[in-house]
């Protein structure tokens, strides 16, 4: 199956969306209509806050302060998504004894939107990935795992479309080559397609024919690759593809106070954003619309 067949055929086509790009055009941040999102990475099983004897991170984190911050955001703002860029799984015993149940329904409990899938997600199979999906009360994307021929092929689709306010947003997914990363029997068929590749047809398929008003991306790719050219990190996926206008990172536990701003292939800004990992910190990005739809956005990190 081609790569574009491939994501039509899984796609869902229920909703249809509008896109600009991520041009910061001139109007004030308080008029219009107001997208939070925000979103983790790479929480790795971790649900207690680290101890006081934990070096840097001593008393951070911990799923019961996020999930006062998120609903205390919700209060400010109905129209908040929640997102997550993979690596649920793996580095606390609570992974090892629940496999996985305890993170999906806490996610679930906080209100997950939308998550991609990282390597780690396959740390006890997928066998063991399906056994959790029941209770998962969120959606998973991933458009460059082809699932076809195993029993995660109906529980992935390459995007969501959501609507919050009249604003059309469209999210899709895109995982790390897994070979080399994960045992093959982890992952079985499970096939990986090149991301850039994807993200051409995903731009096509959200801009025109899903008219998108937002689009983003949950990449769990990593940041940068500087040293090999040839692996796709979000800063290069960035720059050789158009129409996304945030791309949310996992995989490096790269650690942003800002998100970087990187030019397109049309020259038009991308947002790229990551906020570490262990759930230490909680990533926001406002997105301001006109009533033409033109959009400017405000970040920030919040410390758990």
């Amino acid at each position: 199956m081609k790569r574009r067949d491939f994501v039509k055929h899984t796609a869902l086509t229920t909703g249809l969306m509008t896109l600009g790009g991520v041009g910061l055009s001139s109007f004030s941040a308080n008029q219009g209509k107001k997208i939070t999102i925000l979103h983790t990475n790479d929480v790795h099983s971790h649900i207690d806050p680290f101890g006081p004897e934990d070096g840097r991170n001593s008393n951070k984190g911990g799923v019961a302060r996020r999930a006062t911050i998120i609903e205390n955001i919700r209060k400010e703002n109905p129209n908040t998504l929640l997102l997550d860029a993979g690596d649920i799984f793996q580095g606390t015993p609570y992974f090892n004894f629940y496999g996985g149940e305890l993170e999906f329904k806490l996610m679930s409990m906080l209100k997950y939107d939308v998550a991609t899938i990282g390597n780690h997600d396959f740390d006890n199979g997928i066998e063991g990935l399906h056994a959790q999906m029941p209770y998962a009360g969120f959606k998973f994307v991933s458009a460059n795992y082809d699932f076809t021929n195993t029993v995660m092929d109906t529980f992935v689709k390459p995007y969501e479309i959501l609507i919050r306010d009249g604003i059309r947003i469209g999210v899709f997914g895109l995982g790390i080559e897994l070979q080399g990363l994960v045992m093959k029997e982890l992952y079985k068929e499970t096939k990986y397609l090149n991301p850039i590749e994807i993200v051409q047809d995903m731009s096509s398929i959200l801009k025109t024919e899903e008219k998108c008003d937002l689009v983003i991306c949950l990449s769990h790719l990593g940041y940068d690759y500087k040293n090999e050219p040839n692996k796709v990190g979000d800063i290069s996926l960035a720059k050789a593809t158009e129409n996304i206008d945030l791309i949310i990172g996992g995989h490096t536990h790269t650690f942003l106070k800002e998100p970087t701003i990187v030019k397109n292939r049309k020259g038009k800004d991308v947002l790229v954003n990551q906020v570490g990992c262990y759930g230490l910190y909680l990533g926001r990005i406002d997105f301001y619309f006109d009533s033409e739809k033109s959009k400017v956005s405000k970040a920030s990190t919040i410390s758990v």
